[in-house]
């Protein structure tokens, strides 16, 4: 199974990317069985708790720092640690701090996606392994730059795409790539998550132990609202990218994998706000259609916000098309089958079934994916990662390309060997940023 997911990270690297940077080794430790990894939690508010407590479940790991712009927040964390694991642990405000620390080896980036690759070019610059949370880049430029750093600095970084160690997500794969469904053609990724009116709650003054200009790091930095922090930055451009670059990475991975391709060339996006007068700027709306005409695949995308049908039974997941049947993914770790016009159900898998029956759970969940990031880092062999940084490259770019066809309305064309658009400047312009003095992602890392 393993080299199925080897061969699909590989073909789509070399088809979506430019040439990597050869990688520069750098002094680097492979740990025993018996040796203590120590690991740093960056962001701590939401996904960064799921962090402690996977990398706390791992044999011989230790958090020993846990680290956010927010003071108030840490010290909640801090509590919460001690009372749980009866430990006290190392209080950072200043990631970099951290990135000075030779005593960490680890670090499990759960920022805003504004922070993501910028935390982890600078985590390989300093000899240290990483784990990313989904998307891995907030724009397609830095996520190239996160791939590269990675290979200059020889490090391991794992993107937080649960799915990748997913056994049933792996046997359905297995079963498109042996024809089970016949020539798979189209893969269809659905978003459809109950997102509320946020408001509007205009400008505020800072509060008291928020560093807001290190939470705002390479972005724009606005007057402080919170509108912003901590959760409902994901529907303001600056710094999220709206639920297709939240929730949708899982699925944008999920159905490149499953088609066995990269980046797509022609891209078209449609949708908007119909909802809520609220301060998002993001579409509560959208669909997004990625063509692939060389390969005759296609992928469609759907994010819807509030009330809505279910697909196939699925509100979050992914179904793919063959012209034997469809495969829907509904969820995380399980699958079901459909064959024939009169849709006979055919084979199916679940992770939580294969747990009941006493088989081998693998690698599902946050745990286990972790499990397999600390595996690699212990060997040293970025080979062993279900889900390695150019799967947080590909996976992001691919929601990043949608929204920059919604945010220009109009059909786009793109190059994936460049990564770059076909003969549109002001479409280019959308591929990177300008980032604030001192928290710049580097042309050179």
């Amino acid at each position: 199974m393993k080299n199925s997911r080897r061969n699909f990270i590989k073909k789509t690297a070399a088809a979506s990317s430019a040439t990597l940077l050869a990688p520069t080794i750098v002094s680097s430790s492979v740990f025993g069985a018996n040796d203590r990894i120590n690991a740093a939690v960056l962001g701590v508010n939401g996904r960064g708790k799921n962090h402690i407590s996977g990398l706390m479940n791992q044999k011989n790991v230790q958090v020993t720092t846990l680290c956010d712009p927010d003071l108030n927040i840490l010290a909640n964390r801090k509590k919460e640690f001690k009372e749980k694991y009866n430990k006290d642990v190392a209080l950072e405000q200043d990631l970099r701090r951290v990135m000075d620390d030779k005593d960490i080896d680890v670090v499990s980036i759960a920022s805003p996606n504004h922070w993501h690759a910028l935390s982890v070019i600078w985590a390989c610059q300093a000899g240290k392994d990483a784990y990313v949370e989904k998307p891995g880049s907030h724009n397609i430029f830095e996520g190239r730059k996160m791939v590269e750093a990675a290979h200059k600095y020889d490090r391991i970084v794992q993107h937080g795409v649960q799915l990748r160690s997913s056994p049933a997500i792996n046997e359905a794969i297995e079963l498109m790539r042996d024809g089970y469904i016949g020539r798979v053609y189209m893969a269809r990724g659905l978003v459809f998550r109950w997102r509320a009116d946020i408001g509007d709650k205009g400008f505020s003054p800072i509060p008291k132990g928020l560093d807001y200009d290190l939470w705002t790091g390479p972005a724009p930095k606005r007057p402080f609202t919170e509108n912003l922090v901590h959760y409902n930055w994901h529907w303001h451009w600056d710094y999220g990218n709206g639920d297709v670059g939240n929730q949708g990475i899982h699925e944008t991975d999920l159905c490149m994998w499953g088609l066995d391709v990269g980046l797509p060339t022609k891209i078209t996006s449609m949708g908007g706000k119909f909802l809520w007068d609220d301060c998002k700027e993001v579409p509560e709306v959208l669909t997004s259609i990625y063509n692939y005409p060389d390969e005759g695949k296609i992928i469609q995308f759907e994010v819807r916000p509030w009330c809505t049908n279910s697909e196939q039974g699925a509100t979050v997941g992914n179904i793919f098309y063959g012209d034997k049947g469809i495969l829907v993914v509904d969820g995380y770790n399980k699958y079901k089958t459909y064959l024939g016009q009169n849709r006979e159900p055919g084979k199916s898998g679940d992770d939580g079934a294969r747990e009941s029956s006493g088989m081998d759970r693998g690698d599902s969940g946050t745990d286990g994916h972790i499990a397999n990031f600390i595996e690699a880092v212990r060997a040293h062999d970025a080979s062993l990662l279900n889900a390695p940084v150019e799967t947080a490259h590909l996976a992001s770019g691919l929601a990043h390309l949608g929204n920059i066809a919604y945010r220009m309305e109009k059909v786009l064309t793109f190059n994936p060997s460049a990564e770059k658009f076909v003969n549109d400047p002001e479409a280019d312009k959308m591929l990177t940023r300008n980032y604030r003095e001192g928290f710049e992602v580097p042309n050179v890392v």
